[in-house]
């Protein structure tokens, strides 16, 4: 059975009275995220809305930055007051997790930066590295300085979300498959087939995970990572009724 296409939005909207931040891939860069945050606060006042804010954030908070912890701890108790808040699951926090779970994907997550969030809670990675530890023991040694508070907060993170005429995802979504049908491995992983895709998803589908200079605005999908960790800026996607415009530090 063949799908109807979906019809193409040339107009895309938010409820009535909604006020939207998304932001892309942060990648253990606290000090930006700050400085975001504040822009954030500041416009959202500046903007006299009547109603509560929502920040959603489409995950990879953790790796390659030097203060994953930092992130963690302003996601959990240093954003501004009045905005809800959504936190999405990216593929480093499935790795992360995954290590969690599996010390033998010890390698995976160190080729992927985990060396770094490991040391920003007070891993020795060096030591570790140094002794030749099994990978078993860099498990045990990360397990028992991560906090409870962040281990539920990587538990917890959705895969998804969705406001108006817009998606909110990690990565993408595999094209030709209902948007309530789509599975994890695609929602935080996928590449080429979404990005390469023309055609309309059935919302604007908004993302982070493949990173650039600058946001990528297609007709189908928004890419907002603009690699934090390379190029020092951090972005944010504003929406509100059908206008949309972007924040940076």
């Amino acid at each position: 059975m063949s799908l109807s296409p979906s019809p193409r939005l040339d107009h895309p909207t938010l409820p009535e009275g909604q006020l939207l931040y998304a932001v892309g891939d942060i990648h253990g860069r606290a000090d930006l995220l700050a400085d975001l945050l504040r822009q954030i606060a500041a416009d959202a006042r500046a903007s006299r809305h009547a109603g509560r804010a929502t920040l959603v954030f489409l995950g990879d908070y953790v790796d390659r930055g030097p203060d994953s912890r930092g992130v963690i701890e302003t996601l959990l108790t240093g954003l501004p007051q009045d905005l809800d808040a959504h936190f999405l699951k990216g593929n480093h926090e499935a790795i992360l997790l995954g290590f969690l779970s599996d010390a033998a994907r010890l390698d995976h997550w160190l080729m992927n930066g985990g060396e770094e969030t490991m040391a920003s809670y007070g891993v020795d990675t060096e030591w570790l590295s140094r002794l030749r530890a099994s990978p078993e023991t860099w498990r045990k040694t990360f397990a028992d300085v991560l906090p409870e508070a962040h281990l539920r907060f990587f538990k917890s993170l959705e895969l998804s979300v969705s406001y108006g005429d817009y998606l909110f995802v990690h990565a993408g979504v595999r094209p030709a498959v209902p948007l309530e049908a789509q599975v994890e491995a695609d929602l935080i992983w996928i590449r080429a087939p979404f990005l390469e895709y023309p055609e309309p998803f059935g919302k604007i589908v908004v993302h982070g995970h493949t990173p650039g200079p600058d946001p990528v605005t297609r007709s189908n999908r928004i890419g907002i990572d603009t690699g934090a960790i390379f190029t020092d800026r951090l972005t944010a996607l504003r929406l509100k009724g059908g206008s949309r415009s972007f924040l940076h530090t």
